[in-house]
């Protein structure tokens, strides 16, 4: 870790860094906390940039809206420092630090918090709702169209299926014949793939701050009370659509089942947890949402849900070179998994509808 604790020097720490360690359960950027003699607590990263083309636009991003929300927050009476990232500047005044091919940066360590990787009851389901609701309404008066796009189309579901064709096309694997079940279920909605896109090119959904990563992992909890303070892992911040946040949160959570669940009897959308993510985050910001934004609600869950699918699908199509594979067929299992969910939100789109219609 002497590499690590060199890198920590070129910061303005309160104090020396005098021992780090690996941190968290990320998988795109190398997460450390850092401890320093002064007692004070850091998370250091280095940033993936294969994933983020543009460190330097992407902290941009973090500052401005980091910034805003600490100024939203003071307002209300909170604590801006507990309930947001704070970046801890470079020596020099800079958001990073880079060494040869490595682009490092630090963020103040918020004490007394925890996070959770799944839910134990549908209270943190909620909880977390409220969170990201709350997001939503912090950043709604913020220029969405300011911030830069740190992942390009990253939720252009119109351009996902046009890569997926690409990729039964080449068929790198020889994979094809294979799937052709799950092939035949992506083709069967090319036309729904568009829908959200096509009504925000027409102006029917507004562009807004979205978090793009919307799992419960990314919501930091106060350890002691168990209620949400911030949420984290900003650097997807960038215009999106609220239904896809929305929708994504849906599709991680309203499930018991893990992501890659190979059995697919286990596999099931549960209503009772769509009902309380849908009270909690439209409780937070339900009257700042367009009528169109909430209508389209459950088709975001959809969506999202279809999109990661695919997305999986495409990759083991392609011989498993975007997402990490722990086992043969993995992303195979992450694609059924999303499939299943998609088939019950298609069965069960009237109940949905009228859950979000009930807290409207």
């Amino acid at each position: 870790m002497k590499q690590v604790l060199d890198i920590a020097s070129h910061f303005r720490l309160e104090g020396r860094a005098v021992s780090a360690e690996n941190y968290g359960g990320g998988h795109i950027n190398d997460t450390f906390l850092l401890k320093t003699d002064a007692g004070e607590n850091y998370i250091l990263q280095r940033i993936n940039t294969s994933v983020f083309k543009d460190a330097e636009a992407l902290m941009d991003n973090v500052i401005k809206v980091t910034d805003f929300i600490k100024e939203k927050i003071a307002r209300e009476g909170g604590d801006p420092q507990r309930g947001t990232l704070s970046v801890v500047l470079t020596e020099d005044g800079g958001t990073l630090y880079r060494e040869g091919e490595g682009c490092w940066r630090v963020y103040t360590f918020i004490r007394g918090t925890m996070t959770l990787q799944s839910c134990e009851n549908q209270e943190q389901f909620y909880a977390s709702a409220c969170a990201f609701g709350h997001f939503q309404k912090l950043l709604a008066d913020f220029p969405a169209d300011t911030l830069y796009e740190s992942i390009p189309d990253f939720h252009n579901t119109k351009l996902r299926y046009a890569a997926f064709e690409e990729a039964v096309k080449r068929d790198a694997r020889g994979r094809a014949a294979s799937v052709a079940e799950e092939i035949a279920f992506v083709r069967s909605r090319r036309d729904f793939a568009s829908v959200l896109v096509d009504m925000q090119e027409r102006g029917e959904l507004p562009l807004r701050v979205t978090h793009n990563d919307t799992k419960l992992n990314n919501v930091l909890f106060d350890a002691e009370s168990g209620l949400p303070l911030a949420v984290v892992d900003l650097d997807t911040v960038m215009p999106g659509l609220s239904v896809n946040d929305f929708g994504d949160s849906i599709r991680f959570g309203a499930t018991y089942a893990a992501e890659d669940e190979p059995d697919l009897t286990r596999v099931r959308f549960e209503p009772d947890l769509f009902d309380c993510y849908t009270r909690g985050f439209l409780g937070e910001c339900g009257s700042l949402l367009t009528d169109n934004e909430k209508r389209m609600l459950p088709v975001g869950a959809m969506m999202m849900t279809f999109e990661c699918g695919m997305r999986f699908l495409t990759d083991y199509l392609n011989g498993d070179t975007y997402f990490k594979i722990h086992r043969e067929n993995h992303n195979l299992d992450r694609c059924r998994t999303q499939f299943k969910l998609v088939r019950d939100m298609e069965a069960a789109r009237e109940q949905m509808d009228e859950i979000v219609k009930a807290y409207c």
